[in-house]
C-alpha cells in the first residue's frame, strides 16, 4: 500500500510546474516519470556538476527546450549536498524553469538499472522516450539537430 501511495505522489508531483528545488529521484521515480509523460515525446537528460561535457552543453539545452515539441526533464546525478550548487548552475544556464530532479538514493546503481539496464553511469546520458514509449539511450553530448531528427522535424 505504501508503494502505491508513493508512486501516486510521484506521478502527481511530476505533473506540477518546475519547482525551485530539484525533486528527489529515487527508486520508482523513473517509471513514474514515464507514466506521467505517456503519449508525448520525452527527453530526460542526466548530468553532473563533475562532468565537464555536461556543464558545457547545459546552455545548449536551453535553446533545444525553447524549440518545443517535447517534454524535457533534467536529472542531476550529484549527491543531495550538491543540490544547491546544481540549482545555481541550472539558473546560470537558463534552465531554472525546467523540471529538475536529483538522485536521492545512495544506491545509484539500482537507479541506473531502472533507467537502462546497460547504463554504467557514464555522463552525459540522454534518454529519448517516444510518444509510443520506445526508448533510446544516448551517451555523450547531444546536439539540437540530434533531438530534432529524433522528433522527426525537417528544418
Amino acid at each position: 500500500m505504501k508503494r502505491i501511495v508513493a508512486a501516486l505522489l510521484l506521478v502527481l508531483v511530476s505533473a506540477l510546474p518546475a519547482a525551485a528545488d530539484p525533486r528527489p529521484f529515487m527508486r520508482g521515480s523513473w517509471q513514474s516519470l514515464i507514466e506521467a509523460h505517456a503519449g508525448r515525446p520525452l527527453v530526460v537528460h542526466f548530468w553532473s556538476l563533475t562532468c565537464a561535457p555536461c556543464l558545457a552543453e547545459l546552455p545548449q539545452w536551453r535553446e533545444t527546450v525553447k524549440s518545443g515539441g517535447m517534454d524535457f526533464i533534467l536529472v542531476s546525478t550529484d549527491p543531495p549536498e550538491d543540490w544547491p550548487k546544481a540549482e545555481r548552475t541550472l539558473k546560470r544556464a537558463g534552465l531554472d524553469k525546467v523540471q529538475s530532479w536529483a538522485f536521492a538514493d545512495s544506491f545509484v546503481e539500482k537507479l541506473r538499472f531502472e533507467i537502462d539496464r546497460t547504463w554504467r553511469g557514464e555522463l552525459p546520458m540522454t534518454m529519448l522516450v517516444s510518444a509510443s514509449g520506445e526508448r533510446q539511450a544516448l551517451t555523450g553530448t547531444v546536439s539540437r539537430q540530434d533531438i530534432e531528427s529524433w522528433l522527426g522535424r525537417d528544418r
